[in-house]
C-alpha cells in the first residue's frame, strides 16, 4: 500500500472537515477514535464529532508527511496554515480495515493563542501596571467585565451596553487594591450577559474554553476570568458571585475560588446584578495565591475565626430536595426582581440587545411583582435565620456543583435542569451572606468537580486555610 493512496484519503477527509460535513467526516473515523487536545482526550466517533474539536481546523494544509508503518497502518504529520494567522500541526494515526482507511487517533495542536476573543474583551501587556510593590508582585489579573478599569468601558457581556457606556474615570476599589499590592491587570475578561447565567456561554462573543474538560462548558457568569486563569493566561481572576458565578466555573475547571463575605469588600465601581446577593470573588490555581489575593481585598473584615466543627449539608437541612428547592425558588424570585430593577429599563429601551437564555431570564424577571418579591424576601429571612442558628461558627461542607461541567452540546432542557440543581447548592451562601470557597476535590470520570466550604461571616481567610487543609488531607 503506497503513501499516495493514504494521501488521497486524507484529502477527502480534509474536504469533509472544511465543508463542516459531520456525516461525511464520521465515515473517516474509527469507532474508537481518540482526539487529543491541550485540555485532555475525547473518545468515540459521536463524542469526537459532537465536541467540534476537529472542525476548529479552518485553514489549508501546507505540508503532509506520511510514514507507512505497515501496509495497513500509517503515521501522519499534517501542517495547516490557519485563516486567523499562524500554523497548526496535527499528528494522525490511520489504519486500514473492512471499511477502508480510518483515523484511529489525532492530536490537535493549534497555533499559539495570544488573544482569544471568547476569553478576553481587552488585553494588554499589561493593560494596567502595578502601582506599588507588595504581596502580589508578579501576578497578573483577569478582570471580569463588570468592574471599572480607568479608561475602559464596562460592557457586561452586552455589545450595545458597551457602546452606550462612557469610559470609566477611575478604577473600581478592588482593582486599586490589587494593583497597589503589586499585581498588574492583564486585561478585561468576558462574562455572560449582565452576569445573569451559570453556563458561561455568550452568543455575542462565543463560549470560553473549559481548560479541564474538552467540549465542556466553562461555567458562568465569571467564565472569562476562570478560563483565563485555567489556561494560564492570568494567575488571578477578579470576579463576582451572586448565585455561584465564581464557585461554578471553579468547580468545572479545577480552580480555587472564593465568594467573599457579603459586604466585606467594597463594591464601588462594580456593576450590580442583585445587590442583596452580589459579592466580590476571586479565582486562582492554588490556595496560597487565593489566600494572598483575598487578604488584599478583605483585610481585617475577613480575618475572623472559625469553629472547630465541620458539618455536612445533610446535617443542617433536608437534602432530599424539599427545603433546598424552597430556598432556591425564593432566591430566584428575589434575584430576578432585583436584576430587572437594575437593568430592566435599559433592556426595554434596547429590545434586541440580549440573546438566548439570558434574554429569556430577564423576560421572566420582568413579570415578577412587588408582592411576589415580598413573599420571597420573607421566606429568605426565615431561612437565613435558620442557617445561622444551626451553623453558628461551624464550617459547612457541600458539593460546589451537583456534577462536573455539562458539555456544550447539552440541550436547553438539560442546562436548565443543571442550573436548578446548582442553585439549590450555591444560593445558601448568598442567602446567609457567608463566605464560600470552592476547592478542587475530586473527579467525575476525568472531569473535575469542586467541594464547597462555607464559614461564618468574616471568616474568609480562615476558611481558605481550612479548605486547603481538608483538601490536602482528604
Amino acid at each position: 500500500m503506497s503513501s499516495s493512496e493514504v494521501a488521497a484519503v486524507i484529502r477527502d477527509y480534509w474536504s469533509a472537515i472544511r465543508d463542516d460535513d459531520r456525516t461525511a467526516t464520521a465515515q473517516f473515523l474509527s469507532p474508537m477514535v481518540e482526539c487529543a487536545v491541550p485540555s485532555g482526550v475525547v473518545s468515540g466517533v459521536e463524542t469526537v464529532i459532537a465536541s467540534g474539536e476537529l472542525f476548529r481546523s479552518s485553514g489549508r494544509p501546507v505540508d503532509l508527511r506520511i510514514d507507512m508503518i505497515t501496509s495497513t497502518a500509517a503515521s501522519v504529520l499534517l501542517v495547516e496554515q490557519c485563516e486567523g494567522g499562524g500554523r497548526a500541526v496535527q499528528g494522525q494515526q490511520w489504519r486500514r480495515g473492512p471499511r477502508g482507511w480510518q483515523l484511529t487517533a489525532v492530536h490537535l495542536g493549534g497555533p499559539p493563542v495570544t488573544f482569544d476573543r471568547s476569553v478576553w474583551r481587552v488585553v494588554g501587556d499589561p493593560l494596567i501596571p502595578a502601582t506599588a510593590r507588595g504581596p502580589l508582585d508578579g501576578e497578573d489579573v483577569a478582570v471580569k467585565d463588570v468592574f471599572a478599569v480607568a479608561g475602559q468601558r464596562i460592557g457586561a457581556g452586552v455589545p450595545e451596553a458597551e457602546t452606550d457606556a462612557e469610559p470609566e474615570s477611575r478604577h473600581a476599589c478592588v482593582v486599586e487594591r490589587l494593583i497597589a499590592a503589586g499585581a498588574c491587570i492583564r486585561g478585561i475578561a468576558r462574562t455572560d450577559q449582565f452576569a445573569y447565567s451559570m453556563a458561561g456561554d455568550n452568543p455575542h462573543s462565543g463560549t470560553p474554553p473549559n481548560a479541564a474538560v474538552p467540549g465542556g462548558l466553562p461555567g458562568g457568569s465569571s467564565s472569562g476570568p476562570a478560563s483565563a486563569v485555567a489556561l494560564g493566561a492570568a494567575s488571578i481572576g477578579l470576579a463576582t458571585d451572586t448565585a455561584g458565578s465564581v464557585r461554578v466555573p471553579a468547580s468545572y475547571q479545577g480552580l480555587w475560588g472564593i465568594r467573599t463575605t457579603h459586604g466585606a469588600v467594597p463594591v464601588d465601581g462594580m456593576l450590580p446584578l442583585a445587590p442583596t446577593f452580589d459579592a466580590v470573588g476571586l479565582l486562582t490555581r492554588d490556595p496560597e495565591l487565593l489566600l494572598a489575593a483575598t487578604r488584599t481585598l478583605v483585610g481585617a473584615a475577613g480575618a475572623g475565626t472559625l469553629g472547630a466543627t465541620t458539618v455536612d449539608l445533610g446535617e443542617v437541612i433536608d437534602t432530599g430536595g424539599g427545603g433546598l428547592r424552597a430556598i432556591a425558588e425564593a432566591f430566584r424570585v428575589h434575584q430576578a426582581f432585583q436584576a430587572w430593577r437594575q437593568h430592566g429599563h435599559w433592556i426595554t429601551m434596547h429590545p434586541k440587545a440580549l440573546r438566548g437564555a439570558s434574554a429569556d431570564r430577564f423576560a421572566a424577571a420582568a413579570a415578577i411583582t412587588e408582592d411576589d418579591n415580598a413573599r420571597a424576601r420573607e421566606r429568605l429571612d426565615h431561612w437565613a435565620q435558620l442557617f445561622d442558628a444551626r451553623l453558628g461558627d461551624a464550617v459547612l461542607t457541600l458539593p460546589s456543583t451537583p456534577s462536573s461541567a455539562p458539555m456544550r452540546w447539552a440541550s436547553d432542557r438539560q442546562i436548565d435542569q443543571i442550573r436548578t440543581a446548582t442553585l439549590q447548592l450555591t444560593c445558601i451562601a448568598a442567602v446567609t451572606g457567608r463566605p464560600a470557597v470552592s476547592a478542587p476535590f475530586g473527579l467525575e470520570g476525568s472531569a473535575p468537580q469542586g467541594r464547597g466550604f462555607m464559614g461564618p461571616p468574616g471568616s474568609d481567610l480562615a476558611l481558605i486555610r481550612r479548605a486547603a487543609d481538608l483538601t490536602r488531607h482528604r
